[in-house]
């Protein structure tokens, strides 16, 4: 009997062992460091979950380099089985590549999909309908300035109504404190970012609200592009932006994390993020008191109306030559848990994408964070539809305001270097 027993549990051991040694392996492709620990605060779990082994590859952390390691990784068909999209204005281009698998059937089953921000399912739906991302994070972006320099200086903080005022602005706090007045994300080296956090926000104010039009085609000749170039010639000509820093290797380095908390950059462009990434107290370089000291703005439209700005922040996706697509899109729903959504908003500031994360105790305590939630599930939040091409209008954009950064050219002739990179990369009968 004594034998008998040592030999079950031998035999018990053996079979632990085997099922160890036959778990299957998910490689998770990730960037910069508080994104990877967000990510493995979830890993032990689904490890535990699926009896899978969680690989997490570290990719380069500029958005720019991850995504041109990514894309080369998915054109030589070696890349992880699970990865993000930089930014919502890049899933119909990799979709329509055949890189994403699709997700639609899964996302409508998953117990969070009820429980999603109704942008944030809008935003994953493509033109064909078919969903190809877990929209697990949202960015929400508008206007932050530094209220304590404002009410010291005399200048007003009330929402500006219209470009001209948010321009008047600028100029009274360059006149006053001698301090760049306000800055939009432009150039080359910013990457994507020079759309996402700078050109687009002006966009949903102008007579092109919308550049995607429903047949697909790309609106990029109207006068509301010229004039959303318009703007950044203002901001350039009369010197309210630092340009030097646009031009370096990290553009945002300089005016976001140490030109604005020391008070030499007033008003800048950003999301929820900067509250607790850029200038919170774990930052670098933390603004004291931060949530007191930093205040928004809505973006203001050319001639009113006011706008906050909703877009996919990282989704994640599943790459369609997975080894095993069943197993990695199980996994990829495990990130859009609440417990994933808050340990990244805990690491990274951004909002989560399902409603139901605002009852989570730990994302109470991200003060800042928990009224831009409730404010996504009322409805709040302006989103740029996308279509295939828009990677491409992200970087004509990068290049158009680069050639504006260096005073080589006017708003007319911006809009006719997007206008003419976006033909040359995706054809003339997509524009128009």
């Amino acid at each position: 009997m004594f034998n008998g027993r040592i030999l079950a549990g031998i035999s018990v051991a053996v079979a632990l062992a085997i099922g160890s040694a036959q778990a299957k392996t998910i490689r998770i492709a990730e960037h910069r460091q508080a994104r990877i620990d967000a990510l493995k605060t979830v890993v032990p779990d689904i490890e535990k979950k699926y009896n899978v082994h969680i690989e997490v590859v570290e990719y380069p952390a500029p958005e720019k380099d991850y995504l041109t390691k990514l894309l080369t990784e998915l054109r030589a068909g070696n890349a992880p089985d699970i990865f993000t999209a930089p930014h919502g204005q890049d899933v119909a281009d990799m979709a329509a590549a055949g890189y994403l698998a699709p997700l639609t059937a899964e996302l409508k089953a998953w117990d969070g999909y009820a429980q999603s921000v109704d942008a944030a399912k809008a935003m994953a739906t493509g033109k064909d309908g078919q969903m190809y991302v877990l929209p697990a994070m949202l960015n929400v972006q508008q206007i932050y300035y530094r209220r304590d320099i404002l009410e010291k200086a005399g200048i007003s903080t009330a929402q500006p109504k219209t470009w001209a005022e948010l321009l008047d602005r600028a100029k009274e706090i360059k006149a006053k404190t001698g301090a760049y007045g306000l800055l939009f994300p432009a150039g080359v080296t910013w990457g994507g970012g020079s759309f996402t956090e700078g050109f687009r926000l002006l966009i949903v104010g102008t007579s092109t609200p919308q550049i995607a039009n429903d047949d697909g085609t790309l609106n990029l000749t109207s006068p509301g592009i010229k004039d959303a170039f318009g703007f950044y010639a203002d901001l350039i000509n009369n010197d309210l932006m630092p340009i030097q820093p646009l031009l370096e290797p990290e553009p945002w380095v300089l005016p976001k994390y140490q030109m604005f908390p020391a008070g030499k950059l007033v008003a800048t462009t950003s999301g929820s993020w900067c509250y607790i990434y850029d200038w919170g107290p774990e930052s670098k370089n933390p603004i004291p008191n931060v949530t007191e000291v930093v205040g928004s703005w809505e973006v203001p439209g050319k001639q009113g109306g006011q706008y906050v700005l909703v877009d996919l922040e990282s989704p994640w996706a599943v790459n369609s030559k997975s080894p095993d697509v069943g197993l990695a899109k199980k996994v990829m729903l495990e990130l859009g848990s609440v417990k994933a959504d808050v340990a990244y908003a805990q690491n990274l500031g951004n909002i989560p994408g399902r409603t139901d994360a605002a009852a989570d105790p730990d994302f109470q305590k991200l003060k800042p964070l928990v009224p831009i939630l409730a404010a996504l599930k009322n409805g709040t939040g302006t989103y740029l539809k996308t279509a295939e091409g828009f990677s491409a209008v992200a970087e004509g954009v990068a290049r158009a305001t680069e050639a504006q950064l260096r005073k080589k050219t006017d708003a007319a002739g911006a809009q006719k270097i997007l206008v003419d990179y976006v033909k040359e990369v995706v054809g003339d009968e997509a524009v128009k």
